[in-house]
């Protein structure tokens, strides 16, 4: 084997041995343990422990399976694959997540575009949250109407 054989040789080992260090020093979100071990595990989560009774708990399990008959109104599920919805679905989701003065329960609503119509789904905090929300998805591009159907825990406001 040449000099320069074993230069490569050496070059790529030693990139994937850092690709392989740099991966179990920060693995991608989706790996590690199953959901239901990791909602067992002891380490608390901001909003579930009882000192922190006054948050509302954001799991939406049951809400998520109401909406799993056949005669109610859009989910995940039904998403569209077409790109522009795709795109669509992604620009309402980020103007969501971006908007720091929603409440955790608020960033995990449901967001379902088919044909540039956007329907929001789930619980959120306040009706002040529900305007909030739907003025967001309203002003993005594409959007063609929005469908409202958040529910929050107030009516006031």
């Amino acid at each position: 084997m040449s000099n320069l054989d074993s230069s490569r040789t050496w070059l790529l080992a030693a990139m994937i041995g850092a690709s392989v260090a740099a991966y179990a020093a920060n693995p991608p979100a989706s790996t590690g343990a199953p959901a239901d071990q990791r909602a067992s595990s002891s380490t608390p989560v901001a909003g579930n422990t009882p000192a922190d009774s006054t948050n509302a708990d954001p799991n939406n399990t049951a809400v998520n399976k109401r909406d799993t008959h056949d005669n109610s109104p859009p989910t995940a599920g039904d998403q569209s694959n077409k790109q522009p919805d795709i795109r669509t679905e992604a620009d309402v989701r980020k103007a969501i997540v971006d908007d720091k003065s929603l409440s955790l329960q608020a960033h995990n609503i449901k967001v379902v575009t088919e044909s540039g119509v956007v329907t929001l789904r789930g619980p959120v905090k306040t009706a002040a949250e529900k305007r909030r929300i739907e003025q967001l998805a309203k002003n993005v591009h594409g959007v063609k109407s929005v469908k409202n159907e958040l529910e929050p825990e107030t009516k006031s406001e």
